[in-house]
């Protein structure tokens, strides 16, 4: 039986608004219905390039009167042959702490792998070192994770598959996965127009092997129920982004496009859409507890 190790987790340019994707304790870090939805097109004009699709809901629960978080995520990550995804629950018990609130979270998740050997082009057919049927396996998998946020920052670290899950797909392979260790942080920085504020922030994440940096500088316009974005990323070694996006009937929605700074041409960049969604929750009178809201940070 053959081993082999998956490929590493997908990056997205919308990560400072899809935390709840790479670290559990982000769930119910406001005190909001959160809602959030993004496809990556990555490497555009190669044959099978890389297709990232990922919906993710949290809230926060009231329960003893302290605060806990609650989310659910489903990924699907498309390569080549190879089909990756996460359905994931997640959980976030929150305390207050030095004038904020820390947050510890875990998540459960079920890993599906799924191979297309069937599409499989190869001189030796009778090669045993590879299926040439379509096999899948699943494996359980367990993220944990911290996060703290003191007014107008915040910083988080997670450990994505903790369990480093192994998924059998067919009788001739082993796919093993690493984990994933993520480092992110940011900042709110407002500025004397009360209409614009200024929000950099960071996300490391490294498998051991390879590692990944994105630093990321928005500029948003604030005014009333109006709100748009733009900005710019820069990942050391691989690419810069611009971002742009705004809130549109109760909706917001995002775009970018990474430029890789390797040998490749302007055209074979990513696409990123990004969609949110959330309502304001109030625990303390019920049934006047939901209105729209815009703001995400």
């Amino acid at each position: 039986m053959l081993t082999a190790s998956a490929q590493q987790e997908p990056s997205f340019s919308h990560y400072w608004a899809m935390e709840t994707s790479f670290n559990p304790a982000a769930a119910g870090k406001e005190k909001k219905l959160n809602v959030t939805g993004a496809y990556a097109m990555t490497l555009t004009g190669f044959e099978h390039a890389p297709r990232t699709m990922y919906i993710g809901a949290d809230m926060p629960l009231m329960l003893l009167n302290s605060y806990h978080g609650v989310g659910a995520q489903l990924m699907s990550d498309r390569i080549g042959l190879f089909d990756h995804q996460r359905l994931a629950l997640q959980y976030a018990y929150k305390h207050r702490m030095f004038g904020g609130m820390l947050s510890i979270g875990v998540q459960l998740g079920m890993l599906s792998e799924k191979f297309k050997g069937s599409e499989l082009d190869l001189e030796d057919k009778e090669d045993p070192a590879f299926s040439t049927t379509d096999v899948s396996g699943t494996a359980l998998d367990v993220s944990v994770g911290l996060y703290y946020s003191h007014r107008n920052w915040y910083a988080g670290f997670s450990v994505l598959r903790a369990t480093a899950p192994s998924v059998e797909l067919g009788d001739r392979s082993i796919l093993n996965i690493s984990r994933t260790y993520y480092l992110t942080g940011g900042y709110n920085i407002k500025l004397r127009n009360p209409f614009l504020s200024v929000h950099p922030s960071a996300l490391a994440h490294t498998d051991g092997t390879t590692y990944r940096v994105n630093v990321t500088t928005r500029v948003k316009y604030t005014n009333g129920q109006k709100m748009f974005y733009a900005g710019a990323g820069y990942s050391p070694t691989n690419s810069v982004t611009a971002l742009i996006g705004g809130y549109f009937h109760g909706v917001t929605l995002g775009y970018s496009y990474e430029i890789y700074t390797k040998a490749l041409k302007l055209g074979n960049g990513s696409h990123e859409l990004f969609v949110g969604y959330q309502t304001d929750l109030d625990f303390q009178k019920k049934g006047r507890n939901r209105h729209q809201s815009v703001r995400i940070l």
